[in-house]
């Protein structure tokens, strides 16, 4: 054991992490989970704030989920679904068609958010160019929101619209048309909350209306942009862009991949304002966060456009090795079925109230410049100068520090740039709960006290 931290450093490449940083600090090496902690090989205990980002549900080591995998590993653990079919992918499917919004019919599997994101672009875009006659061909563009963040394959980095992560790989990607996010704190438009009557809407409008025939779809976090850091759309909004795709004959993709599976409250976020795409993308806590799994779901029209005789050529020609894994499909049948037999969604209420009470207070900070929350997903945004909204600058790595001193306090958690992300798995309790927020105010507070003692901002 006293080797392996010796051995990540010299052999594992970390995602979105900085290497020479990381090489200089100590790291936890996780052994072990156990229903809302985290267990590093040095014995030291963590609450879990992120649910290992953004992907448990109902706990580490949970037990209906584990038996189900168990159950299923004893009977097969994977089998193609090329030409094929097995049990766990077939109810699966059922039951997402049950409880996804209304008009979603036909679910196509694959093993990640990014995977689910580019097979719906695909999927779009071949439904306009091939399946729905000559006179829609030039359809073949895609409207993502300025912000936005929806994986990284090359065609999920296409539609991003966060520069320090998609900036540097522009010449691999291909153009689409980017739009206003609903960032009400920075807002685009240099309007004031509450009184812009959406005004961020008005370019995607404009967008529409002109370049409509040569747009295939526009895809969307829905309520929630997770990755810019928690950016809450106004009520509303998403119900009119729902709106305005069907004015102008623009398939809608939402991207649920973060807001799914009761993290913002709802089961899915498109709940919220009634809205059903044309196509949704699914996958982090589909399978309680056991497994890779995602899927891509899509209208019985979409679906009927790709079906042809063999000769027409018609065929979705896309696919996954490991596309409908058994395992992955039991896990996500247990995870779905303890929704329903403990009936999370309706115990999450009382948990939202207490988190938002609790943040209120943060506020007393005069670092914390906006709290965004939106159900269990919370950004705190942090600033050097709370009148002038001013962000810390780049290089002091505000988010890093306060993460790492919640971890010496016992939470991990993970920033996004300046802002301070809490995403706590659905099933803590609500003393775990105002001990995640205990530990971040106090984190919080620590850090950026210090910075201001030594004078690297002024207080």
């Amino acid at each position: 054991m006293e080797n392996l931290e010796i051995w990540d450093k010299e052999y594992v490449w970390h995602p979105f992490t900085q290497m020479q940083q990381y090489r200089n600090e100590e790291t936890p090496i996780i052994e072990r989970g156990e229903g809302s902690y985290l267990f590093d090989t040095k014995g030291r205990k963590y609450l879990d704030g992120i649910s290992s980002l953004w992907v448990t549900t109902h706990g580490h080591c949970c037990r209906e989920i584990n038996e189900a995998i168990q159950a299923q590993l004893n009977k097969i653990s994977h089998s193609t679904l090329l030409g094929l079919a097995n049990v766990p992918s077939i109810l699966l499917a059922k039951k997402l068609v049950e409880i996804t919004p209304q008009g979603l019919t036909k679910v196509f599997y694959s093993d990640s958010g990014a995977t689910a994101v580019e097979i719906a672009l695909k999927i779009a875009f071949q439904y306009w160019c091939q399946a729905r006659g000559e006179e829609n061909k030039e359809k073949q563009k895609f409207v993502y929101l300025d912000n936005s963040y929806h994986g990284d394959t090359v065609g999920s980095v296409s539609v991003g619209g966060i520069d320090l992560f998609h900036r540097l790989y522009k010449p691999l990607l291909f153009d689409g048309y980017k739009v206003p996010s609903p960032y009400c704190y920075r807002c685009p438009m240099g309007k004031e909350k509450g009184s812009c009557g959406m005004a961020c809407l008005e370019p995607l409008e404009e967008l529409l209306a002109a370049r409509g025939r040569e747009i295939a779809s526009l895809i969307i976090e829905p309520l929630v942009q997770g990755a810019a850091g928690m950016i809450t759309s106004p009520p509303g909004y998403l119900k009119r862009v729902r709106e305005i795709c069907t004015s102008y004959n623009v398939l809608m993709i939402a991207d649920e991949v973060a807001v799914g599976f009761g993290r913002t409250g709802k089961m899915f976020a498109c709940e919220e304002e009634g809205v059903s795409p044309d196509i949704m993308c699914l996958a982090k806590g589909i399978t309680g966060g056991y497994l890779p799994l995602g899927a891509t779901l899509t209208t019985d029209e979409i679906f009927e456009a790709f079906l042809g005789s063999h000769e027409e050529q018609k065929t979705f020609y896309h696919g996954h090795t490991y596309t409908g894994n058994p395992l992955a499909g039991a896990a996500a049948l247990a995870n779905l079925e303890i929704f329903d037999k403990k009936q999370v969604i309706t115990g999450l209420q009382p948990k939202i109230e207490l988190l938002t009470k609790g943040l209120a207070t943060f506020y007393a900070l005069p670092w914390v410049g906006e709290i965004r929350q939106k159900g269990m997903m919370i950004g705190i945004e942090l600033v050097q100068n709370k009148a002038a909204k001013e962000p810390f600058p780049f290089a002091l790595n505000i988010g890093h520090r306060v993460t790492l001193e919640a971890r010496k306090r016992g939470l991990i958690t993970r920033p996004l740039g300046n802002v301070i992300v809490l995403m706590p798995i659905l099933s803590m309790s609500e003393e775990e709960l105002t001990e995640v927020l205990d530990i971040t105010y106090t984190s919080i507070k620590t850090v950026c006290a210090d910075i201001v003692g030594k004078g690297l901002i002024t207080g």
